[in-house]
């Protein structure tokens, strides 16, 4: 499983044990003062590391770099 968390220390405490860092609490994924263009490719390329990370084989809690 893939956590994508603005709050990674949460994440953390909460026991997640591979973390996609999102942007901020109202918007993890976006932000709303970019074009809808801009907005895609940040949704892609985050969605696209938290797919990459299903993948990965960890041993200890990992967060990945975006």
């Amino acid at each position: 499983m893939v956590q994508m968390a603005n709050l990674v220390p949460v994440a953390k405490t909460a026991g997640a044990n591979k973390i996609v860092p999102t942007i901020s609490i109202p918007y993890p994924l976006g932000d709303p003062s970019t074009t809808k263009e801009e907005q895609w490719k940040l949704r892609y390329h985050r969605v696209g590391i938290a797919l990459n990370a299903l993948t990965e084989e960890v041993s200890e809690q990992t967060v990945f770099k975006v």
